[in-house]
């Protein structure tokens, strides 16, 4: 008797039950980076010098916390644009000479106070300053920035068309180390959350990320909103303040601005693991399925192929994985000042990544700047 042919749907169901988890789930997560990465075939133009001046006036916010080495080309650069109405140093106790040299560089200063209960200090030192401020527009910038005459008009501009914005800056990596895994680090956000600048549909509040080095708002209803008491127990305050805004229907928007702004974040590659590594994980804003989601996603897509590779044992989607990192490592060039080789082999740093991205997602920071706070950080529900 000739032997019965399997059904259609059996056969199907066998082959699936004999590809191994690992890969089923390094499938799904790629599948997620590419339909996110995707949509940054349609991005809002970067950040340019608007043709005209604004009609409004505008408050620069700057926060400084024992910030006398870095603070000087930021307010230099400041005085140089004339669409800064005026700067406004909050100094967040500082015990060094911050407020003199904000002073000696005609910046109002703004002595801060110790931030109350529940408040991370620089959030707490936004809150000063947008309470002192006398512009229609806060911009706040932190003291590593460097603006170009420009921005602080360029931020207004994207205004009339929303209602909060932050913009991304060129990176200044000047180390090896630096250029090797800073670039892992933001291609981590983006395979998480895909490009911030997309025009297309903005993602769910809960996703948006914003970066707190540069943003701008309209001083009254950021007030009425109530200001940065959103970020207050937040180390990832940034990202806090933008969903925050969003839930409460605010048009949040995210450019590239780095034509107009440039950034020494760290000294170091050390520096950028424990600095920047603290609040990678978005831990104090993310769900735990979300952290967990976000987690998994960044060892099966980043780490997993560079491991394979190392082990001489890639497999078909490991190679399609690791053309799409080295593409994406083409399309974000213009974030950062210097490259050469590190650089463009800084996927390799992808499993180091990985690793602090995961610590990251375990342990949520307690101290900042020496100060030890208790009763901040919690994750979001």
């Amino acid at each position: 008797m000739p032997r019965p042919t399997a059904q259609p749907h059996v056969a199907r169901h066998d082959r699936l039950m004999r590809i191994p988890l690992v890969t089923l789930a390094q499938a799904v997560a790629a599948g997620a980076v590419l339909v996110r990465l995707s949509r940054g075939r349609h991005r809002h133009p970067p950040l340019t010098a608007p043709q005209s001046r604004p009609t409004v006036r505008i408050s620069v916010l700057v926060p400084a916390r024992n910030e006398e080495e870095r603070l000087s080309p930021c307010l230099t650069a400041l005085r140089e644009d004339a669409d800064a109405g005026e700067v406004i140093v909050v100094d967040d106790c500082s015990t060094d000479a911050t407020a003199a040299l904000a002073r000696s560089l005609g910046a109002r200063v703004l002595p801060g106070r110790e931030p109350p209960r529940g408040w991370v200090g620089k959030s707490w030192a936004l809150q000063q300053g947008l309470e002192a401020a006398t512009g229609d527009i806060v911009v706040c910038l932190d003291a590593d920035t460097r603006p170009r005459p420009g921005l602080v008009g360029a931020l207004a501009a994207v205004l009339e068309h929303a209602d909060f914005v932050s913009a991304g800056p060129r990176f200044d990596c000047r180390t090896r180390g630096e250029r090797l895994l800073h670039p892992s680090l933001l291609a981590s956000l983006l395979y998480r959350f895909g490009p911030g600048d997309s025009a297309d549909r903005p993602p769910a509040a809960g996703r948006l990320v914003a970066n707190g080095q540069c943003m701008a708002a309209r001083r009254e209803p950021l007030l009425a909103a109530g200001g940065f008491r959103h970020a207050a127990g937040h180390f990832t305050d940034d990202a806090a303040l933008a969903r925050a805004l969003a839930r409460r229907g605010w048009r949040v928007a995210f450019r590239d601005g780095a034509a107009l702004l440039e950034v020494r974040m760290h000294a170091s590659a050390r520096e950028v693991w424990r600095e920047w590594g603290r609040t990678i994980g978005f831990a104090d804003v993310s769900s735990r399925p979300a952290l967990a989601a976000d987690v998994a996603l960044v060892w099966l897509t980043m780490a997993l192929p560079i491991v394979r590779l190392a082990r001489r044992g890639p497999r078909p989607l490991d190679a399609l994985l690791l053309a799409v990192r080295w593409l994406l490592l083409a399309g974000m060039r213009g974030s950062y000042a210097e490259r050469g080789p590190a650089y463009w082999l800084s996927p390799l740093a992808d499993p180091v990544t990985a690793a602090r991205l995961t610590a990251s997602a375990l342990r949520q920071p307690r101290g900042w700047r020496g100060r030890r706070y208790e009763s901040v950080g919690h994750p979001a529900s």
